[in-house]
Parts: C-alpha cells; sequence; structure tokens
C-alpha cells in the first residue's frame, strides 16, 4: 500500500494526477464539526433571534447512553454514541427523532466522565469509531456488522491520559488515522479496509492530546497535524514521517505529568498557508507559517491569555471567535496580530457557527446565540437546556436548519 501511494504521487502530470484504479480516494462524509472540523454548518436561513423561551423543541430522546460525543447527520440519519453501562453503542436515529438502530461496538471508560467521548467518522460504506479505552473500530455502514476492531492495549501498546481517550479518528484515501500514544505506536495509520497498521511515527513517545487530527494537502505532500500530550506534529500522512514538531512550553519538563498542560483538545485550523491552534492547557492561541512544502513551520504569533482547552474556535475573515476560561468569556482576536479585539462574558463554552452567527454552548447549560463582528460581539438572544444531567461539554451541530445537541444521555434537535 505505501509503495503504491507513493507512487501515485509521483505520476504528476501539469495539471493532471492521474488515479491509479486500486486505489480508492474517500473523505470523511460526515466527522466531528463537519467540513475539515471547523465548526461551521452553513445555514442561510438561520434565524436572527429566538424567542424567549428559545426555538422550538422538535424532539427529545433520553435514550442515548452516557456520553459527551457530538451526533453527525448523514443522508437523513443522525448518528451518536453512547455508554450503555460499561459498553460502548452506535445509536442511529431518522432526523426526526426514531430510533433505527443500536449497535455496541466495545467496552466503554467508566473511570471518570463516563461514558463515550468520540464522535463517529463516516465515509460511504463504512464508520470508524473510537472508544475511551483507546480502541479503533470499523462497522459496515448498511449492515452495522463489524468489519474490524483493534483494541488500544493488545493492538496498539497504547498509553491513555488521564481522562480517557478522546479522538474521533480522521480518513483520508485508503487510510484510517489515530493517535494510540506510547512510545511503541504514537501516531498510527491502518488500511481502513482491513485494519492492518500501514506506517507508525513514534513522535516523542508521548501520550495522546485528546485531540482529532486534521489531514490538510499540498501539492508536494499530505500532511496529518495533531497534539500529543505536549507538542504538535506535523506527520507524512503516507509515510508517518515526522516533519515538524511545536513544543507547548507552559510548563517546564519536570511539571509534566497526567492531567498537567496535556489538554490540547481542539482540532488545528488551516488556511492559506497558515495554521492557527488554540490550546488552553499548552501555549494559548498560536499562528503559524508553513512552509510551501510542509516540512517546515515558523511561529508568527502567540497569545498565551486565550485559554481555551476544548469548546472549538471559529475564524471569519481576520478576526478569530473562542472561548477562554479563566475569564469565562467569549473573545476575539485579530488574525493577522493575535491581538485580542473584543470580549463578552458568556461563560466558559462550546463554540460553531451558521456562517454568520455564533452558537455558544456554556456549561451552565445555557445555548447563547451571538453576532460576530469587526465592531464588536453581541449576545443575541438566550435560552437555557432543561434536559439531560451530568456537564455540559457536547459541541452542538447544524444541520438542515436544525440545532441538535447532546446533553449526557438526552439529545435534543430545535427548529433555527
Amino acid at each position: 500500500m505505501k509503495h503504491l501511494l507513493h507512487l501515485l504521487r509521483s505520476l504528476v502530470l501539469p495539471g493532471l494526477i492521474i488515479l491509479l484504479p486500486t486505489i480508492v480516494f474517500s473523505q470523511a462524509l460526515a466527522q466531528w464539526r463537519g467540513a475539515d472540523h471547523r465548526g461551521i454548518y452553513q445555514e442561510a436561513s438561520a434565524l436572527a433571534a429566538w424567542p424567549e423561551s428559545g426555538p422550538k423543541l422538535l424532539w427529545s430522546n433520553d435514550t442515548v447512553g452516557d456520553g459527551y460525543g457530538s451526533p453527525v447527520i448523514l443522508d437523513g440519519k443522525l448518528y451518536i454514541c453512547g455508554a450503555i453501562d460499561s459498553t460502548a453503542c452506535l445509536f442511529v436515529f431518522t432526523t426526526d427523532g426514531k430510533l433505527l438502530k443500536k449497535a455496541p461496538y466495545g467496552k466503554e471508560w467508566m473511570i471518570n466522565y463516563v461514558g463515550c467521548r468520540n464522535t463517529p467518522t463516516i465515509t460511504r460504506e463504512a464508520i470508524y469509531l473510537s472508544t475511551g479505552l483507546g480502541d479503533l473500530v470499523c462497522l459496515d455502514r448498511e449492515t452495522f456488522a463489524e468489519k474490524w476492531h483493534v483494541e488500544g492495549k493488545t493492538g496498539f501498546h497504547n498509553v491513555l491520559p488521564l481522562y480517557g481517550h478522546s479522538e474521533s479518528p480522521a480518513v483520508d484515501g485508503n487510510l484510517v488515522f489515530f493517535t494510540p500514544g506510547g512510545k511503541d505506536t504514537n501516531v498510527v495509520a491502518l488500511d481502513r479496509f482491513t485494519g492492518k497498521i500501514v506506517w507508525v511515527c513514534k513522535g516523542d513517545g508521548e501520550r495522546p492530546g485528546y485531540n482529532s487530527p486534521l489531514i490538510i494537502h499540498l501539492p508536494a505532500r499530505s500532511i496529518l497535524i495533531t497534539f500529543s500530550a505536549y507538542s504538535l506534529m506535523g506527520i507524512d500522512a503516507y509515510d508517518g514521517k515526522l516533519l515538524w514538531a511545536h513544543p507547548q512550553v507552559n510548563l517546564p519538563v519536570e511539571k509534566h505529568a497526567p492531567g498537567n498542560g496535556d489538554t490540547h483538545s481542539n482540532t488545528v485550523w488551516y488556511e492559506d498557508g497558515t495554521i492557527f491552534y488554540i490550546a488552553g492547557d499548552g501555549n494559548g492561541a498560536v499562528r503559524l507559517a508553513l512552509s510551501a512544502d510542509g516540512t517546515s513551520i515558523k511561529q508568527v504569533w502567540r497569545n498565551p491569555v486565550i485559554d481555551n482547552y476544548m469548546g472549538g474556535f471559529i475564524k471569519q475573515g481576520d478576526l478569530i471567535y473562542t472561548g477562554a476560561d479563566i475569564k469565562k468569556a467569549i473573545y476575539s482576536l485579530d488574525a493577522v496580530t493575535g491581538q485580542v479585539t473584543d470580549t463578552l462574558k458568556c461563560g466558559i463554552g462550546a463554540m460553531i457557527s451558521d456562517g454568520k452567527m455564533l452558537y455558544y454552548y456554556n456549561q451552565r447549560g445555557e445555548m447563547n446565540l451571538v453576532r460576530p463582528g469587526a465592531s464588536g460581539i453581541k449576545m443575541i438572544s438566550r435560552f437555557k437546556v432543561t434536559q439531560g444531567t451530568k456537564e455540559h461539554f457536547s459541541h452542538p451541530v447544524i444541520d438542515h436548519g436544525v440545532l441538535y445537541l447532546r446533553h449526557g444521555k438526552a439529545l435534543m434537535a430545535w427548529d433555527i
């Protein structure tokens, strides 16, 4: 497989890539935070404001099991993971709330913050799932039968972070990418049809950083970008070579320990030769310039004040919008300089966008509709999420005019 991929990369004519018939190119059709993990769900006719009690609740279901992962929607079906007792299950609904299938796929994390912490990654023919124990599983998309299953402990010799493995796997071409952590198989690429390991990148041998990777495509190569506990890594997606790393320098090495400075849950944002990342337990908000061939990086700016651990961030034009945990507020940053341009007190939360407005689900259980812009950040509407229990950690999702949210065992859908 690796030799075929290298051969394919070499068969480039001006303006033309010759595709070998044995290579199947299939990107994820549904994944965590949507296209490129950006959290932008384009909705041209979304409501500009909500009624005082919130938008209309279309349906809810309180049987999706324990968990924090978001749903994904594809071809009129909604997929979400939840733990029933200690078993991880995939639930499949129609978009009007009818349960179609419950498929168990492995043992789930039961130590702290019990439940599933991943979002399914779906291609045309398969569903890729992970567990808090670091297992990686592939189910058939039509039958939900298990196609293959690699256990984290025995198959990867993985090293788990303090709060369990929390990665949603990435898919590109014939490969699925995963970060087991540890010295043996720090980051791996597997044949997504068989589950066999194609390459291993040992990185720095660290445990994972709770991060879901991004694959970017350059003329020279494709690069997987993800976090380990104390480093952002750029890895050649087809041979596993570590191209560069950006250490997190907020803590001295002697203070490195599980749960201390190692939570980097926000997928990076790539745009026109630039990588933006926000690591609330690391360097803060950072802009990196990526070389044209992808083999090196240079830091452009760093703003250590921005401490968003896991709420995601949105870039619109030359402004970046994100939550900050210590200040419990939404910040806007100038993407060119990294300087703060405005703040809005709104709690700690998770942020998505409909292409215009920001949706900010804070850990007090409030769903906030926020208007961004060069003139400042303005609160427009807010309602309280009353169903479900435990922490308000999940990221909202928008699809065809419906806002979906998971709170513990409860799944809700509102007309927006």
